[in-house]
């Protein structure tokens, strides 16, 4: 299987993040995409995180119903923080019948040289980058590097959880079936 690795903090997940994720599965011709939660991340402090559980539940209860769409929790059992390249390889070496194809943000493309052993992941697994802007010339050589256009919906967590601090409404910006669990995280 041809599976799509949406690497992130979801911290919370939001409608963008799923309305991403629905275009490329059907773009990049995938058959699923394993939202990979990081429970840390190398380049956000600890303390912008809501718990690794409760961004877990809330990731699952976003995703049901969507068959294509599965929760991948292998992070938690790695080192910290998560390294993709080091879940990469886990996840190569745990399932040989899937080739894994990394989706990241174009904004994410322009740090990619500062993640660990970029030139690896470059070279051994294909990434799918959606535009949120231009992409800079120099990956245009890059072979395994395929851009896709994806709507810009212009939703962050930050935004999501500054909300909810103030008490205001986060509906459409969420799922529905995960407003609630959300507050309760700053309860």
């Amino acid at each position: 299987m041809k599976i799509g690795l949406y690497f992130g903090s979801f911290n919370p997940i939001h409608n963008g993040h799923l309305i991403v994720a629905q275009q490329l599965l059907e773009q990049a011709g995938l058959d699923k995409i394993w939202f990979v939660l990081s429970p840390q991340n190398p380049f956000k402090q600890n303390s912008e995180l809501l718990h690794e559980n409760s961004r877990l539940l809330i990731l699952e209860r976003a995703i049901e119903g969507n068959p294509s769409f599965e929760v991948c929790d292998e992070e938690f059992r790695l080192p910290r923080p998560s390294y993709t390249i080091d879940t990469l390889n886990h996840l190569a070496l745990k399932y040989k019948e899937h080739t894994f194809w990394v989706i990241m943000g174009s904004d994410n493309l322009e740090h990619f040289t500062a993640w660990k052993n970029y030139e690896d992941i470059l070279t051994n697994f294909k990434i799918i980058v959606y535009s949120r802007g231009a992409v800079d010339e120099k990956w245009e050589h890059y072979k395994n590097l395929l851009l896709f256009d994806a709507p810009y919906i212009h939703i962050s967590a930050t935004y999501i959880r500054h909300l909810v601090k103030q008490g205001k409404s986060i509906r459409y910006l969420v799922p529905e079936q995960v407003e609630e669990e959300i507050k309760k995280c700053f309860e």
